[in-house]
């Protein structure tokens, strides 16, 4: 299908070494159990909460595992997303915190498995027209009033790892050692998961050997489970410029310093970072995706502003982009005969996203599994993905740690054919206010292969 699906042909051959965990029997307990499933999705959809603000959400999550026999702490994050908020913030708003939930089940001896599912939502108003659409209108935890989605699909994920623990505690006598299932705060702005581990996600519950997580995509058809193995997903980094000048009447230019002009000059310069600079094996992206400057037509202003993503795999291909950045706007300034004084600021924001590495190993022990218990041709590999998911602080934070993402299809089969063969619209994906996973097919294969990946994991 093109760049958006490219099946694997080693699928096959991993088959063979894979164990098969009664792959009829997961498949009829999963549909069996998928009305209740359901409803959990429809219950988080219909009441999506903000980054920092998923209190109920939370509430729902411990509530169900508690339920299940697991051992479960509320409020994991909350000291460090306190002290955040009241830094960049300066107050705490209602039911802002740290929402973080942490659920352990220790069954014998054997590897620790930890399962991660994400649960907020974005500041965006609904237009799938479902009956459990969203009408939720919300605050930001700054402060900002905003409707509320579930655009990113985080609310299968807290479906799905439900159901998948609903499957593991049916099965307890399949697998051994220690599962930890935690509910993550605040992907959408890159911080739940940093908040978990500063505030000792690795050392007052039990480290993990490996951490496994599903994304529902709108990018992949439902029905499909797809991969990537290694660099999956991307360095994520912001970057504000601002540009100063010398005001001046339009009429008279030779009487200011044009800061749009330097804008334009350093929008242009910094094209040339990843076509020269960067080795061509190697990915990296540097775009602009604002500029602002001005008031009226006849009046050059005395600065320009820049908002800039920058994207990469490679730590050193981060580098060399942000120092690039820097040092093109300055000398874009220099060359422009500004004075010292008046030189860019430039801010690049600390708290960036990095990029998500999954385990080659893992990621072929688990994806066999997956394809054994539903099908090796519903399993493909996918290219990796610019875009950027805070998951990737698990394995950063500790490296002998291995860790891997998956991706669950969610888009309407016939759609996304007919979009990838340019033969009609692509369905809407993940963060449009028209995004509508197929629910059935999502929740049941996210399932199903998390339960599968799961127990081939314990299986050491």
């Amino acid at each position: 299908m093109k760049r958006f699906l490219t099946t694997t042909a080693c699928i096959g051959a991993m088959m063979a070494a894979a164990p098969v965990y009664a792959a009829d029997d997961l498949t009829t307990s999963v549909a069996s159990d998928h009305a209740y499933v359901l409803d959990l999705y429809k219950h988080f959809h219909e009441n999506p909460e903000l980054s920092f603000k998923e209190k109920e959400s939370a509430a729902r999550l411990s509530k169900e595992l508690k339920g299940l026999g697991f051992t479960v702490t509320e409020r994991v994050g909350d000291d460090w997303v306190r002290a955040k908020v009241m830094k960049d913030v300066g107050e705490m708003l209602p039911d802002v915190g740290g929402y973080g939930v942490v659920a352990v089940m220790k069954n014998g001896d054997g590897p620790t498995v930890m399962l991660r599912a994400d649960m907020d939502a974005l500041p965006l108003e609904e237009k799938t027209g479902l009956a459990y659409e969203s009408k939720v209108m919300g605050q930001t935890h700054t402060g900002k009033d905003a409707p509320v989605m579930h655009a990113c699909a985080h609310d299968s994920h807290m479906a799905i790892l439900i159901g998948t623990a609903r499957q593991l505690v049916e099965r307890k006598d399949d697998w051994s050692g220690t599962l930890v299932l935690i509910g993550q705060p605040a992907e959408e702005i890159g911080l739940g998961a940093k908040a978990m581990l500063e505030d000792g996600l690795f050392k007052k519950f039990p480290k993990p050997d490996y951490v496994l997580s599903t994304h529902t995509s709108g990018w992949a058809p439902a029905g499909m489970i797809t991969y990537t193995s290694g660099y999956a997903l991307a360095n994520v980094d912001s970057v504000d410029i601002t540009v100063k000048g010398v005001g001046a009447h339009g009429s008279a230019p030779h009487m200011g310093k044009d800061p749009i002009v330097i804008g334009a000059q350093i929008v242009n310069a910094l094209q040339t970072l990843v076509s020269r600079e960067v080795n061509p094996l190697k990915a990296g992206v540097v775009t602009v995706g604002s500029f602002r400057a001005g008031f009226k037509h006849n009046i050059i202003p005395d600065e320009a502003k820049l908002q800039i993503t920058v994207r990469s795999y490679d730590d050193d291909v981060r580098k060399t982009l942000l120092d690039g950045i820097e040092r093109i706007a300055i000398s874009q300034a220099l060359s422009a005969g500004l004075p010292e004084d008046l030189m860019p600021e430039i801010k690049m924001e600390s708290d960036y996203t990095p990029s998500t590495f999954n385990d080659p190993d893992m990621t072929e022990r688990v994806m066999a599994a997956v394809g054994e218990s539903i099908g090796a041709d519903k399993v493909a590999t996918q290219p990796p993905s610019m875009g950027g998911e805070d998951f990737s602080q698990f394995h950063r934070y500790d490296e002998d740690i291995k860790t891997l993402i998956f991706w669950t299809g969610g888009a309407e089969p016939k759609a996304f054919k007919a979009g990838v063969e340019g033969k009609g619209a692509m369905p809407p994906g993940n963060h449009s206010p028209f995004f509508a996973p197929q629910p059935e097919p999502a929740l049941k294969l996210g399932v199903q292969a998390m339960t599968a990946g799961t127990l081939e994991l314990f299986d050491e």
